[in-house]
């Protein structure tokens, strides 16, 4: 099978653009499609989609492959009920409903009826508006929901009153991004925003003044009330606001990177709730992460990294703390005072600790290279019983309210579907609530296992393989390899019907436990940060070389795949071992690491990417890998950078755009040698979507289709028997 050379048409190049880095001169002549409002950009992007529609058009199993997707994802697919006042929720997808439907029936009526709470399909023609969040008053009479229209990060917020399900004024909130909702009482909540200018586009400008208001219900938003944020010294660029169960305590998370905060508390009582008064420094130090899980009392539960690389879990007695610091008001960290602190759960230096509340115990995930022990445990860190789970896998919504005496938590691996248990935190027993069932061909014979490979300095790194053993036989097979390796985030073995599929084509689907995530703790994340980048790149690198050495795979037979920071990792790979991959998919990447922290909260990342303005040292560095600086007349994979107009985390005009046309520029002279013809570099571009959160179903399935068809095709799988 053999496709017709892509004719690429000549993207405008702006030679006067340039920049002075420390006596650098660098070139940025693709600069003007960072301007998302620009008639010529959106020419250009559909152009661009017009070509790729046109090579993917020729591969001749592409649709049915799709077909195959749907058929599928065409499953029922239920979330973990949860108990809201007087009524128990839950959502489900009927199959290919483009968006989950939060669905409820009365909890106190014997044999009552289910009805549709919230219906995100209704609020768009195309499936494009989601659900980003649902948070109830204690009693449950009150609900706010957040929603996202095309995928933005930017939220509207509507109110609820859940009796009879009607809306209560103002109809929305606007602006809302990467905020909570935390209800005071009845009367209103916190929640985050940022101020945009008039004239600024809310896709690309820059974010860094984040905010944390109050709304009372049934007020014009005009009228919230300022908590934290606003004053000169309290500039930040994340800010999150979370209240007690009890509503006795308000504490704010306030951060200038992704890592890294300070935590602030308020006692709140109903003459100061809605306004900044009295708001003091409970922890000042930046450089660790101080994470609110719990507050029974007075008594606070903070998860955190502070001496302990993989966290430890401390209790802090803020009415003890309070006295020390009104005896003392330049005190602005508990952490001076050890009387002031127990700790519940010291650092386990084999495993990552996570907490969560459930009901009155806590629930205690040792995890072991992103692989889930499941503890419970009495508030005073008493061991209760361990949690039996199904296999080596993920386990994840262990948490409840307060008065909750039953959890339902889900378990899921990369071969097993998400199911949902009932567990009785009294009794102990744990029992199968909801199994999905699957039409993917194999399923019961896929295997996954843990391998360990040693990276280009030594360092040993796992790798979860996962394949169908009575289709992979004993050669080589095509391999997914997909990696993050960022933002001290775990890539967890999660059931996905796109990495069944490629399972039940015959295919191997490998994921490294890189550097400069989350699988190791903090200093694995900072071992693969800043000026120790590479190593991230390195680390993946090697997962490809040892696919191939031990036979899973071969050149012709490997892509590489990653989102976001993994768009970055893919990017710098593929630049620097353009002849390791057949196929490359960076999808919605970092890719401009000179101009990335110039767009929206961008610069925010710089804690784990450094910053090309803030030093000589710091630019070279990122020079160095910066995937669109870093293009040269070489054969390059064939390519499909995939993004969206509206992703507004990742903009795409800095960063995807850009790489794409230099791609496509010096693919035209880096011939492959062997077939004398280039390989593709496309780009896909969505419309009305954004980062990824809330993609609808069939969305999805389209992407997926042409993701994989894409690899298949240019790896020179022959199609379906």
């Amino acid at each position: 099978m053999s496709a017709k050379p892509v004719e690429y048409f000549e993207t405008r190049e702006d030679q006067t653009v340039q920049d002075d880095f420390y006596g650098t001169i660098v070139k940025d002549p693709y600069r003007w499609l960072e301007d998302d409002r620009s008639a010529e950009t959106a020419e250009w992007v559909t152009k661009q989609n017009n070509l790729t529609t046109t090579f993917l058009s020729q591969i001749p199993f592409r649709n049915q492959l799709h077909a195959k997707l749907l058929n599928a994802w065409n499953y029922e697919r239920y979330s973990s009920p949860f108990v809201e006042g007087d009524f128990i929720y839950w959502y489900k997808n009927d199959g290919l409903q483009n968006q989950a439907v939060c669905y409820r029936k009365n909890n106190k009526i014997e044999n009552a009826l289910e009805e549709v709470f919230l219906d995100p399909n209704t609020w768009s023609e195309n499936g494009t508006s989601s659900l980003s969040s649902l948070s109830f008053t204690n009693d449950g009479k009150y609900a706010v929901y957040y929603i996202s229209h095309a995928g933005s990060d930017v939220n509207v917020a509507r109110f609820v009153k859940t009796d009879d399900n009607t809306q209560v004024e103002p109809v929305e909130l606007k602006d809302i991004k990467f905020s909570g909702a935390d209800w005071y009482q009845n009367d209103g909540l916190f929640y985050s925003r940022y101020d945009f200018k008039e004239g600024d586009s809310v896709l690309t400008s820059m974010t860094d003044s984040h905010r944390v208001l109050y709304h009372a219900l049934n007020t014009p938003q005009g009228t919230d009330k300022y908590i934290f944020g606003h004053k000169p010294d309290q500039k930040r660029r994340y800010v999150h606001a979370t209240t007690s169960e009890d509503n006795n305590w308000l504490f704010i998370s306030a951060a200038q990177a992704t890592s890294g905060n300070e935590l602030w508390f308020k006692k709140l009582n109903s003459d100061n709730y809605s306004n900044d008064d009295d708001i003091s420094l409970l922890v000042d130090d930046v450089t660790h992460d101080w994470d609110f899980v719990d507050c029974v009392d007075d008594k606070l539960y903070l998860s955190t990294n502070w001496n302990a690389p993989n966290q430890q879990l401390l209790c802090i007695d803020l009415k003890k703390y309070q006295q020390i610091q009104q005896n003392d008001p330049t005190v602005t960290s508990f952490t001076a005072y050890p009387e002031t602190y127990t700790t519940i759960f010291a650092e386990n230096p084999e495993a990552v600790l996570s907490v969560s509340r459930a009901g009155q115990y806590l629930m205690v995930n040792y995890e072991a290279l992103a692989l889930s022990n499941v503890a419970q445990y009495t508030m005073g860190g008493v061991k209760v019983r361990d949690i039996a789970l199904p296999g080596p896998g993920t386990a994840f919504g262990l948490g409840a309210k307060r008065h909750e005496d039953v959890i339902y938590y889900g378990f899921t691996s990369y071969v097993s579907p998400s199911a949902i248990f009932k567990l009785d935190l009294e009794t102990g027993v744990s029992e199968l609530y909801k199994m999905p069932e699957i039409k993917i061909d194999g399923l019961s014979d896929f295997v996954s296992k843990q391998v360990f490979y040693t990276s280009k300095d030594g360092t040993k790194i796992s790798m979860i393989i996962t394949y169908n053993p009575n289709k992979v036989g004993s050669g080589p097979a095509h391999t997914m390899l997909y990696g993050y390796g960022g933002f001290n985030i775990s890539l967890r073995p999660t059931f996905a019907i796109p990495v069944a599929m490629w399972i039940s084509l015959g295919g191997i689907y490998a994921v490294p436990g890189i550097r400069g995530g989350g699988e190791g703790g903090s200093k694995w994340h900072k071992a693969g940060t800043k000026f120790s980048k590479q190593n991230v790149f390195d680390d993946f690198i090697a997962a490809g070389e040892y696919l191939i050495k031990e036979g899973y795979t071969t050149k012709d037979m490997l892509c590489g795949r990653g989102g976001s920071n993994g768009g970055l990792l893919i990017g710098a790979c593929m630049t620097q071992r353009p002849d390791l991959f057949r196929v490359a998919i960076p999808m919605v990447g970092v890719l401009d690491m000179l101009r990335y922290h110039k767009s929206t909260a961008g610069c925010g990342w710089a804690e784990d990417y450094l910053h090309s303005e803030q030093g000589e040292d710091e630019f070279k560095y990122l020079y160095n890998y910066s995937p669109v600086h870093n293009v040269k007349e070489v054969l390059y994979p064939a390519t499909m950078i995939t993004t969206s107009d509206h992703d507004d985390r990742v903009v795409p005009g800095t960063n995807s755009y850009k790489f794409a046309a230099n791609l496509q520029k010096t693919s035209i002279n880096a011939k492959d040698a062997e077939n004398n013809t280039t390989r593709p570099v496309l780009i896909r571009i969505d419309i009305d979507a954004g980062h990824g959160a809330g993609k609808s179903t069939s969305a999805m399935a389209q992407e997926h289709a042409d993701i994989q068809s894409f690899a298949l095709f240019n790896m020179g799988w022959k199609g379906f028997d």
